[in-house]
């Protein structure tokens, strides 16, 4: 299984973008999503989460202005993100829970996607 993230790139205070991911390979299904980012020399933080019949949950940082959502029947989660700030600036990971053929339960992570908010 691998996980493939895009969307990122250089963006405005105030502006917009969404991040995408998608899984690929042979699994059962995706039990949770969610969207970390890390900042020069800051610990990875968790931006947003959403499981399988739950609610999405965000950071503090970013409630109100993220959302993350996904699809019915797609492998594909996104991460809406509004009114960017300059401390919004950081590589993000998707990280996914995925059940395996095996019914067993693993965690994958893309390969981060730089999203450098600045004038």
């Amino acid at each position: 299984v691998q996980l493939q993230a895009s969307g990122g790139g250089l963006v405005q205070p105030g502006g917009f973008m969404q991040l995408s991911c998608t899984a690929s390979g042979s699994f059962l299904n995706i039990a949770a999503m969610r969207w970390f980012r890390q900042a020069p020399g800051k610990k990875r933080e968790l931006v947003a989460h959403i499981g399988t019949g739950s609610s999405p949950m965000y950071g503090d940082s970013v409630k109100g202005r993220f959302t993350i959502s996904r699809r019915n029947g797609e492998n594909t989660g996104y991460l809406q993100m509004n009114s960017l700030k300059p401390e919004d600036t950081a590589v993000y990971y998707c990280n996914y829970l995925i059940l395996g053929v095996d019914s067993e339960a693993y965690d994958y992570w893309g390969q981060g996607t730089q999203v450098t908010v600045s004038s």
